[in-house]
């Protein structure tokens, strides 16, 4: 089964290694017998469905999330069943490659005019003036 990323991106479920660790918090007794929290590995490094760009990108907003090898681990405690953590780790995934997919607009560095400047230097010698004229003056 696939996972819908985008309309033209999804992942096969079989790139996606999920296991079940002990989850710290509320629970009772219960925290400590069963494993709910979720644990997905995501080898974005090697995905045959993820194209160059979207993987670099990734990669780098996965930051401390991605290992040396290009995995990302994401762990999922928020809720007390396994399956809900589950979901949600795919959706934490599925929203970090949507992010990573995500061209951001380009812009153009570009200078103020010379009638821009002129207005800033006439607006400082206003202020200055006004400044100025605030101050004391002892004429004998």
């Amino acid at each position: 089964m696939a996972i819908s990323i985008l309309p033209a991106l999804s992942l096969s479920e079989s790139e996606l290694e999920v296991s079940y660790i002990l989850a710290s918090g509320p629970g009772g007794q219960n925290v400590n017998k069963v494993a709910t929290a979720a644990q997905l590995r995501f080898d974005a490094a090697r995905s045959p469905s993820l194209p160059e760009r979207v993987r670099s990108r990734l990669l780098e907003l996965a930051g401390s999330r991605a290992t040396r090898d290009g995995v990302i681990v994401i762990t999922a405690r928020r809720f007390r069943t396994q399956q809900r953590n589950r979901e949600d780790a795919i959706e934490r995934l599925a929203a970090l490659i949507r992010e990573a997919a995500h061209r951001p607009a380009f812009r153009v560095a570009t200078r103020p005019g010379r009638a821009a400047r002129q207005r800033r230097l006439d607006g400082k010698a206003h202020r200055a003036n006004i400044k100025r004229g605030r101050s004391v003056r002892f004429d004998d």
